[in-house]
């Protein structure tokens, strides 16, 4: 039995010492695997038209992020002030920045707090601008059978991953070690 034991702690430091590498590193590349594309779609959709269309958004970006305030300006986006078109620039600009950055492994923690901020925001829009809370395949539930809802199955990981980072950091294989290696 003791040499079970001995195995099992020996089994055990050697996941500890591979953790601070496996953990951030692979936290990066399922969250770019799985989102990256996601919110690059996304962000395509919000973009005006033209060389500066990253300034002047789309009328579906504004419905996407504001849906009530659309309807309720008869879906026209002259009756919205600038603080609706700064939120739709700064909410398309972070769907192609922040999981750029967490692919690269560059500005991880400030780009991982970003993203749960983007999440949040992004779920209760969901839920409450566009309706989802009327349907519970869109809101799902923990503890229950299905593990494919939305909002609190499915982007429950993408923040679970997410919080790896933040509290590990990137990991080695990122520019983040590569420019704090070079310092």
């Amino acid at each position: 039995m003791s040499a079970f034991i001995t195995r099992y702690a020996a089994l055990l430091a050697m996941l500890d010492r591979a953790a601070p590498v496996v953990l951030p590193t692979l936290a990066r590349l399922v969250f770019s695997a799985v989102t990256l594309l996601y919110f690059w779609r996304a962000a395509v959709t919000k973009l005006g038209d033209g060389f500066f269309g990253f300034l002047s958004p789309s009328s579906g970006g504004y419905v996407q992020i504001f849906p009530r305030a659309m309807e309720a300006a008869g879906y026209s986006t002259s009756e919205l002030g600038v603080f609706h078109w700064a939120v739709v620039v700064a909410g398309t600009w972070a769907e192609f920045i922040l999981p750029l950055l967490i692919l690269l492994g560059l500005l991880t923690r400030p780009a991982a707090l970003g993203m749960i901020g983007f999440v949040v925001v992004q779920s209760l829009t969901d839920l409450y601008g566009h309706g989802g809370i009327e349907y519970i395949e869109t809101v799902g539930a923990w503890f229950d059978r299905l593990p494919d809802g939305v909002v609190l199955d499915q982007r429950a990981f993408w923040v679970l991953a997410l919080l790896v980072l933040v509290f590990k950091g990137a990991g080695p294989l990122s520019l983040d070690r590569l420019f704090k290696s070079a310092l």
